[in-house]
């Protein structure tokens, strides 16, 4: 495997400030990659092993790299993986600079770094450029599975799939996210307008994703309806778009998740609050002394004080 020369192998605290990302569990990498696209992912990368399907991953756009830090660890000896983003460098035109100053203002490339060197020893082949130079950097039908994430604007999205239809081999799976959000309309129309033009063949779709390929999906089809039967936190149907059957599918409550890649990092440890010493008590008070009965104060007032001496050595006496 291939990799690009960073420095971000040096450790560091936390993503504040200038300090980079040091995250402890796959749970602290930002991002949305949801368990029932997690569950895909393992299950497409997972049968194409057993099947001994042979190529190379792409992923255009990574944020954060949660998804590609998941994907990384399905990656074969003798396999590429490279991953496309823009991260610090300037967008290629207006539209595109705005959409990344909206919702990216933060990204950098030594983030994603240090991210992914957090769970693997090499980083993927990583392309600092557009998306679309990837058709010069990727070998044609060199790839097995595919992962879209890049920009959600109508132009860059149609090129983004005729990229990946020309890179992904005929039994591979590419995979589009946001293709149902309401923010990004130009996401479906470009993936809807693939189906309706380019050969595209929907596989399934989740809440985010919709995972197709070039090639014939019965098989692969066929293959991941048992799996889904066996699964109670999954809800699945199939139903006919574009003349061809679609599984529908949706989390459920308590949706597990595959086994994720371990973090490098300890977790820092919990802090030890050692309990307040209980305070000294207090010296009891001394016992009042018992108050001289009546006769007694009567003989003091009225007796000389000798005699008073006298009758209460013997009254002490007795």
């Amino acid at each position: 495997m291939s990799q690009t020369s960073t420095s971000a192998q040096s450790p560091a605290a936390t993503d504040a400030g200038d300090r980079l990302p040091r995250p402890t569990s796959f749970a602290d990498v930002k991002g949305w990659f949801w368990p029932a696209d997690q569950l895909l992912f393992d299950w497409f990368l997972t049968r194409q092993q057993e099947t001994d399907l042979k190529g190379d991953l792409l992923e255009l756009g990574a944020y954060l790299g949660k998804s590609a830090i998941f994907t990384g660890q399905y990656l074969r000896e003798g396999e590429e993986f490279t991953v496309c983003d823009l991260w610090d460098s300037p967008a290629p035109d207006d539209p595109n600079s705005a959409e990344m100053g909206r919702s990216y203002a933060t990204l950098t490339r030594r983030a994603f770094e240090a991210n992914y060197l957090s769970f693997h020893d090499e980083l993927p082949t990583l392309v600092q450029a557009p998306t679309s130079v990837i058709t010069s950097r990727v070998g044609a039908r060199s790839c097995r599975f595919v992962h879209v994430d890049a920009s959600h604007l109508y132009e860059h999205v149609h090129g983004d799939i005729e990229a990946a239809k020309e890179v992904l081999l005929p039994q591979g799976v590419v995979a589009f996210d946001d293709f149902r959000a309401e923010h990004c309309p130009g996401v479906s129309a470009a993936v809807w307008g693939a189906v309706a033009t380019s050969g595209l063949k929907p596989i399934c779709i989740t809440g985010t994703k919709l995972y197709g390929t070039w090639g014939d999906p019965t098989e692969v089809r066929e293959a991941l309806l048992p799996w889904l039967e066996a699964r109670t936190d999954l809800w699945h149907g199939v139903e006919e778009v574009a003349g061809r059957p679609l599984i529908r599918i949706k989390a459920g409550k308590g949706t597990g998740t595959p086994a994720h890649p371990a973090s490098r990092h300890d977790p820092e440890p919990e802090p030890v609050f050692e309990p307040a010493p209980e305070p000294a008590p207090a010296p009891a008070a001394p016992s009042p002394r018992p108050r001289p009965s009546r006769a007694r104060r009567l003989a003091k007032d009225l007796l000389p004080p000798i005699l008073t001496r006298a009758l209460t050595s013997s009254t002490r006496r007795g």
